[in-house]
C-alpha cells in the first residue's frame, strides 16, 4: 500500500502566454526529471511535444508527467491556455486534486484566466497562485493581486513579495520565515542565497505578514484566541491553518517570481507539498447507477474498495491508443478485466504505463490516487467510467459544449478518402469537442469545432500526423431555428391498401419556449381518444423532425408540443402510423408558427492599447456587436462585448492591423439569439444555392 498522503495530483493552468509550460519545465528541472531545460520559444519544451505546439509556441493538449519533491510524488498536468482548447482544461480539472494558476505579472488576469478559474470553482479544486514574469516591463505584483480580488472575486493570501521590479527583479521574500531568497543572473535555479530582508522592505514585509497571519488563523479558534492575547503562532501552526483554508477554498496562497529566469519556483513547489490536498483530503466523487441516479455511495480513495476510474483523455500515438485514467478507488493491475459502464462491455487491461510527456515507463499495477495511462483500450472515450464488473457504478459523466463552427474537408485524391475516415474517427475519440458529420445532401465530410484555431490545428494534424492531404471549404456557422408564436393544428394520416391500412389523427399545439429550454412534449388527451401506448410515438415523430428545420434545414430549438386530442382506429392504428402523422404534421404546421433563424452569439473579450479604443469599438459595432463594458488597465483597455460568430471570422487579422499588432482577443460561445431579417434571408438563400449545386 502506497502512502497517499505523499501524493499530489496537480494541474498548471493559465491564460495563453502566462508561462505555464515554462513553469512546468522549471519544475521538472528542479525535481531532477530533466537535465536540460527546453524553451517554449525555441520549440523545445518537454511537455509541448506536438509539431503544431512547437511551431506556434502554444500548448494544445494537456500533457502528463510525474516527478518527486521533498519525498512527495507530484503528478503534474500542463494544460493549454488558448480559448479554443478550454475543453482540455475542463477535463484535466475534473481529475485533479489541486492546481497552480499562473498569471502574467504585466498582463494580469486575462480573459481566459477567468474561464479557467470559473471551471476550477465549479470543480472545487484547491489552488495556489503564481504571479509570473515579474522581470517583464510593466510587471506589477500588487496590481495582479488586486485584480485577483476584483475580477476573479477570489481571496489571495500573499505568501511572498518581490525584491526589485522589472529588470531589477532579483528574488522574493518568504513572508512566513521572513527570509529573502536572492538569485544571481546566471539563470541557474540553484544559484541563490538566503539573506535577511532588505532594509527598505522591512515595513512592507511586516504589514503583509500581519495580514497573512490574520487571514490564516481564522481557520482555528484556539489559535485565534491565543493571537488576540498577544501570542504569535509558530510556523508549523500557521502552515496547518493555511493548509486547512486552502483545501476549504477560503483563500489561495499567492507567490511571485519569474519562471523563465528561474526565480521563485522552489517556493511554489514547497507550497504544493505544504498546502495542496492529497487524494484522501478531497471530496470523494459521487457514484451513480447505470440509469444515472445517485446511489448515495462515494468513490472513496481506498485501495481495498471496488475499482472506480475515469478516462479523462485519449491520445493516439505510434504505439496505439493511450487512455489517461485517474483511479478514484480500488486497484488496477495488468491482466484485470474491467467494465466500461457507458458501453456495458468488458475489456482486459494489457499494458499500464506512467507518463512523462511523450515517454513512458511500464508498471504492473496502480491504485486509488494514481494518474496513469492504459495502452490498447478499444471502445473507451473521454468521460467513460471504468469499474469493477462484479460491482459496477458510474462516476459523474463529463458534459461537453456543442461546436459552433464547421468546415467541409475533402481528400485531394480518391485514395485518401479511407485514410481520412480512419484519421478523423481517431481524432474524435481524442477530443470530445471535435465532431465529424457527413452531409446527407451533398455527401461532404463536415468537421465541427470550438473556433477557427481549433479547426485549423485539426486540419494541420490531419496533414502532418496522419499524412492525409485535404482541401478545406469555407467556414460555416452552426445556425439554429425556432418558432415565435403558438399555433393549434390537426393532422390526419390515412393510408388504405389491401388488408389492414394505417390511420392516425392528432390535434396538437406548438408554442415557443424560453431560450435554452430545449424540446418539451406533453399530452393532455383524456378519455382514451389517442391510446396511451401511442403517445411516445407522437413524441418521437416530432422529436426526430427537429433535426431538419423548415427555413434552411438547421436543427430547431426551444419549443413545446402539446397533444390535445385525436382519434385512433381499432384495427388500422399503430405506433408507426402515429409517428408518421407527427412527422407530416411538423412539416405542415411549423411554417404557420412564424419560424425564425437563430445565430450563435459569442462572448468577446478584446484587449487594445489606449490609443486604438475608438477604432476597435467602431469595428465591433460594424460587426453587429453589443458592447457590454470597458475596463481600463495599466497597459490598455479591455472591451467586453457580445457579437455574432458569423461576423467574427478573420477578426484577429483585422484587430492586429488596427492596433499595430498589440491587440489580443478571446471569445467563447454564449447563447443563440434571433438573426436580423436581412442576415437570415442571405443565409437561407446561400443554403438553397448549395442544395441546387449539389
Amino acid at each position: 500500500m502506497k502512502d497517499l498522503t505523499r501524493y499530489r495530483n496537480i494541474g498548471i493552468f493559465a491564460h495563453v502566454d502566462a508561462g505555464k509550460t515554462t513553469t512546468t519545465e522549471r519544475i521538472l528541472k528542479l525535481t531532477g526529471k530533466i537535465h536540460k531545460i527546453g524553451e517554449v520559444h525555441d520549440g523545445a519544451a518537454t511537455t509541448d511535444f506536438m509539431d503544431q505546439e512547437q511551431e506556434r509556441g502554444i500548448t494544445i493538449q494537456s500533457a502528463a508527467t510525474t516527478c518527486f519533491w521533498n519525498d512527495h510524488r507530484l503528478n503534474i498536468i500542463d494544460t493549454p491556455g488558448h480559448v479554443d482548447f478550454t475543453i482540455e482544461v475542463y477535463r484535466s480539472l475534473k481529475v485533479l486534486d489541486g492546481g497552480v494558476g499562473v498569471f502574467c505579472g504585466s498582463g494580469g488576469v486575462e480573459p481566459q484566466s477567468e474561464t479557467n478559474w470559473r471551471y476550477a470553482n465549479e470543480s472545487e479544486v484547491a489552488r495556489l497562485i503564481f504571479v509570473n514574469k515579474l522581470d517583464r516591463l510593466g510587471a506589477d505584483f500588487y496590481r495582479v493581486v488586486d485584480q485577483v480580488e476584483d475580477v476573479l472575486k477570489a481571496n489571495p493570501l500573499v505568501m511572498s513579495l518581490p525584491i526589485g521590479v522589472e529588470d531589477g527583479f532579483k528574488g522574493v521574500v518568504d513572508l512566513l520565515t521572513r527570509e529573502a531568497w536572492v538569485w544571481d543572473d546566471s539563470g541557474d535555479p540553484m544559484a541563490y542565497t538566503v539573506e535577511e530582508v532588505p532594509a527598505d522592505m522591512a515595513d512592507d514585509v511586516e504589514t503583509w505578514r500581519e495580514q497573512l497571519i490574520e487571514k490564516a488563523i481564522e481557520q482555528d479558534d484556539d489559535v485565534m484566541e491565543a493571537y488576540l492575547e498577544g501570542n504569535e503562532p509558530d510556523i508549523d501552526t500557521l502552515k496547518r491553518c493555511i493548509r486547512k483554508g486552502t483545501i476549504a477554498l477560503d483563500f489561495f496562497p499567492t507567490y511571485c517570481g519569474s519562471a523563465f529566469k528561474n526565480k521563485g519556483v522552489q517556493l511554489v513547489l514547497n507550497a504544493v507539498v505544504d498546502y495542496l490536498p492529497n487524494p484522501t483530503e478531497v471530496k470523494p466523487q459521487p457514484e451513480v447507477d447505470l440509469e444515472g441516479n445517485e446511489t448515495g455511495e462515494f468513490a472513496t480513495v481506498d485501495a481495498d474498495r471496488p475499482l472506480r476510474a475515469l478516462a479523462f483523455k485519449i491520445m493516439d500515438d505510434r504505439y496505439g491508443a493511450l487512455t489517461f485514467t485517474r483511479i478514484y478507488s480500488g486497484t488496477l493491475s495488468k491482466g484485470d478485466t474491467i467494465l466500461n459502464t457507458f458501453t456495458g462491455k468488458t475489456e482486459r487491461i494489457g499494458r499500464l504505463v506512467e507518463m512523462h510527456a511523450d515517454s513512458r515507463e511500464d508498471i504492473d499495477s496502480a491504485q486509488a490516487g494514481d494518474i496513469i495511462a492504459v495502452i490498447g483500450m478499444k471502445n473507451v472515450q473521454t468521460g467513460h467510467t471504468l469499474a469493477d464488473p462484479k460491482n459496477p457504478a458510474t462516476l459523474e459523466p463529463m458534459v461537453f459544449p456543442d461546436p459552433v463552427i464547421s468546415v467541409a474537408v475533402a481528400p485531394t485524391d480518391k485514395a485518401g478518402a479511407e485514410k481520412m475516415g480512419i484519421a478523423l474517427s481517431k481524432m474524435v475519440q481524442e477530443d470530445p469537442s471535435f465532431r465529424v458529420e457527413t452531409d446527407q445532401e451533398s455527401g461532404e465530410t463536415i468537421i465541427k469545432g470550438m473556433g477557427e484555431l481549433h479547426l485549423d490545428i485539426k486540419v494541420d494534424i490531419l496533414k502532418r500526423t496522419h499524412k492525409v492531404d485535404v482541401e478545406v471549404g469555407q467556414p460555416q456557422v452552426a445556425y439554429r431555428e425556432t418558432i415565435t408564436r403558438r399555433v393549434e393544428d390537426t393532422y390526419t394520416h390515412k393510408k388504405q391498401t389491401g388488408g389492414s391500412g394505417q390511420f392516425a389523427k392528432i390535434d396538437f399545439s406548438v408554442e415557443p419556449l424560453e431560450p435554452g429550454s430545449g424540446f418539451q412534449f406533453e399530452s393532455v388527451v383524456t378519455g382514451g381518444n389517442v391510446p396511451r401506448e401511442f403517445w411516445p410515438a407522437v413524441e418521437k415523430g416530432f422529436f426526430t423532425s427537429l433535426d431538419d428545420g423548415i427555413l434552411a434545414g438547421f436543427p430547431m430549438l426551444d419549443m413545446k408540443v402539446t397533444l390535445i386530442d385525436g382519434s385512433a382506429h381499432a384495427v388500422d392504428s399503430s405506433a408507426i402510423a402515429f409517428e408518421i402523422a407527427a412527422k407530416s404534421a411538423f412539416r405542415e404546421t411549423m411554417p404557420k408558427a412564424s419560424p425564425q433563424l437563430l445565430e450563435p452569439i459569442m462572448k468577446v473579450d478584446v484587449f487594445t492599447p489606449d490609443d486604438h479604443v475608438g477604432d476597435v469599438i467602431g469595428d465591433l459595432n460594424r460587426r453587429r456587436a453589443m458592447i457590454q463594458g470597458q475596463e481600463s488597465g495599466a497597459t490598455g483597455v479591455r472591451v467586453k462585448a457580445e457579437a455574432p460568430l458569423s461576423e467574427m471570422f478573420g477578426y484577429i487579422g483585422d484587430l492586429r492591423t488596427m492596433t499595430s499588432g498589440r491587440g489580443q482577443f478571446s471569445m467563447e460561445f454564449s447563447h443563440y439569439a434571433a438573426c436580423p431579417r436581412s442576415v437570415a434571408d442571405d443565409v437561407i438563400a446561400a443554403v438553397q444555392e448549395r442544395e441546387k449545386a449539389a
